[in-house]
C-alpha cells in the first residue's frame, strides 16, 4: 500500500488509487482469504477514507486528455519500480518539496489545542505585521522514515532547493548511506524543483554530482499529482498536525515544533535554520546547460533523468 498512497499535507486524510476489490484480489493471490468489505473496514482502521467530489477546480483549469491520464499512470508505475530497485539495493530514496510558507508573528494558526484560556492573536494576517516568513524545504528519507527540514527566510528558488539537499547529504545522507553514491530524488513537477528548471539541473550537477561524486536520479510527479509525493502525506501532514492551533511567533518556535514532530510509526524530524539570502531570477546559460552530464530516461525523458559527475 505504501507506494499506492496519497494524502493531504494539511490533515490526516489519505487515500489509495486501488479499489477494495483490487486489494482483496491481491491478498487472495498470496493466500490471504478476504472480501472487499473486510478490506474497506481495515482501510478505515488505517485512517484511509472514501473521497467524495469536491468543488475546488476553477472553470478555466485545463482538462486532461485520455492520453495525458494514461501518461500519468505510466509515470506512477515507473516511479514505483525505481523506488523498489533503489530500496532493494540499499540506495537513498528521498522525497522533496517546499511546505506551505508561514508568516512569523502572532497570527492565527488553523486547528485547536487544549488550553485553560484562549490564545489571543492578531485580527488580521497582514504580511506587514510579520517578523518575517518561514520557507520550509523538506527532505523525507522514504527508506528510514526520517525527515529533515531547512527553514529559509527569503525566496523558494532552485538554488535554495539544491543547497538544502546538499546540506542534507553532508549532515545525514553521507552517514546514513555511506556505501552508496547514488540517490533517487522524487519531486513535484513545478516549484523550485521544477522539471523545467534549468537552474535546478545545473545546481544538481555542480553542487551534488561534481562536488560530492554523486549520481542523482530525479523522477518528477506529473502536473497536479503532488499529493502522491511521499513527503506530503508522510511528513508535511504530521508537521501541520503538530503545530495546529499554535501561533508561530518566532523562528525558534517553528524549529521547535518541527523537531518535536514524531509518530507512532517511528518518524523523526531534524530542522535547521538557513540564514543565506536568495535572489529571484537566477538563470543558467546555454553553455552551462550543454556541459551538464545528463542521461534522460527512455520513458518521459523530461520527467526522468540521471545526472552524473563530470
Amino acid at each position: 500500500m505504501e507506494n499506492e498512497t496519497a494524502g493531504n499535507p494539511m490533515s490526516e486524510l489519505k487515500w489509495t488509487k486501488k479499489t477494495t476489490q483490487k486489494i482483496a484480489d491481491e491478498l487472495n493471490s498470496i493466500g490471504i482469504r478476504v472480501g472487499k468489505n473486510t478490506v474497506g473496514t481495515l482501510l478505515k482502521e488505517m485512517d484511509y477514507s472514501l473521497r467524495a467530489n469536491s468543488k475546488k477546480n476553477s472553470n478555466g483549469e485545463k482538462k486532461l486528455s485520455a492520453k495525458e491520464k494514461k501518461d500519468r499512470d505510466k509515470q506512477f508505475i515507473y516511479i514505483d519500480n525505481l523506488r523498489n530497485v533503489f530500496t532493494i539495493e540499499n540506495k537513498a530514496v528521498i522525497s522533496v518539496d517546499t511546505k506551505k510558507k508561514e508568516l512569523i508573528g502572532n497570527f492565527k494558526n488553523a486547528g485547536k489545542v487544549w488550553s485553560n484560556k484562549e490564545q489571543r492573536v492578531n485580527d488580521h494576517d497582514f504580511p506587514s505585521y510579520a517578523i518575517g516568513k518561514a520557507i520550509p524545504y523538506s527532505i523525507y528519507n522514504t527508506n528510514l522514515n526520517r525527515g529533515t527540514v531547512f527553514v529559509g527566510t527569503t525566496y523558494d528558488t532552485p538554488n535554495f532547493a539544491v543547497d538544502c539537499i546538499e546540506k542534507w547529504w553532508l549532515k545525514e545522507g553521507c552517514i546514513l548511506n555511506s556505501t552508496s553514491r547514488k540517490v533517487l530524488i522524487l519531486a513535484d513537477g513545478g516549484g523550485s524543483n521544477s522539471s523545467r528548471s534549468r537552474v535546478w539541473k545545473h545546481d544538481i550537477q555542480e553542487k551534488l554530482c561534481d562536488r560530492h561524486g554523486l549520481s542523482i536520479t530525479v523522477c518528477h510527479y506529473p502536473p497536479g499529482a503532488s499529493k502522491w509525493n511521499p513527503v506530503e502525506h508522510r511528513l508535511h501532514s504530521e508537521i501541520s498536525k503538530n503545530w495546529a492551533g499554535k501561533p508561530l511567533n518566532s523562528y525558534e518556535t517553528v524549529l521547535k515544533y518541527l523537531r518535536k514532530t514524531k509518530t507512532s510509526t517511528g518518524l523523526k524530524v531534524n530542522a535547521h535554520f538557513v540564514r543565506k539570502h536568495y535572489e529571484l531570477g537566477q538563470k543558467a546559460t546555454d553553455e552551462q546547460m550543454a556541459s551538464i552530464s545528463i542521461v534522460r530516461h527512455d520513458i518521459f525523458p523530461n520527467w526522468n533523468y540521471t545526472i552524473k559527475p563530470r
